[in-house]
């Protein structure tokens, strides 16, 4: 490949998609500035091993492995502040009403407070839209183990955003 399809090539996979990147960078660190680097840092490694990517259709998968990594060695380097979630701001694309707002909000909540080994493929899935098999590949597992992880992620938010049981009903209370 010469040199003028290579930036070709390259430029369409940036443009296609550092917003993907961006966005789970934001979910990954929870620091807009950190995540810009890292997905600024994925694409200097993605430029320098471009060559190796034969699929286009693996291209995001391979994208994300490659941000997973830069993110992971961040902590070998330093130790990033720590952001707590609530002032994390997330810029959507159309504006939400705030009953919205507040549902995205506690399910965001409720998502962090799960395992990791349980929110990571769930992220992956929903946010990111990865298929199983893409996710088996990403975090090193089975197709299986990574289907019975996204299910009782599913399965514990719904236990955590379920309103709360009733104590009593109301003919018991006249």
């Amino acid at each position: 490949m010469n040199d003028a399809e290579r930036k070709r090539r390259f430029d369409a996979l940036a443009r296609q998609y550092a917003d993907d990147l961006f966005r789970f960078g934001v979910w990954l660190c929870g620091d807009h500035a950190l995540a810009n680097d890292l997905v600024q840092e994925t694409f200097v490694r993605a430029w320098k091993a471009l060559d190796s990517l034969k699929d286009s259709g693996a291209a995001k998968s391979w994208l994300i492995t490659i941000l997973r990594r830069e993110y992971a060695r961040t902590f070998e380097r330093k130790v990033p502040p720590i952001t707590d979630i609530d002032n994390v701001v997330v810029a959507e694309e159309s504006e939400l009403t705030p009953e919205d707002t507040t549902e995205r909000d506690m399910l965001r909540k409720a998502m962090l407070e799960l395992e990791d080994k349980y929110s990571e493929p769930l992220v992956l899935q929903a946010v990111m839209g990865l298929s199983i098999a893409e996710i088996a590949t990403q975090l090193e597992l089975t197709e299986s183990a990574v289907m019975t992880r996204v299910f009782r992620a599913r399965e514990k938010l719904r236990e955590k955003l379920q309103p709360p049981a009733r104590q009593g009903n109301i003919h018991e209370l006249t």
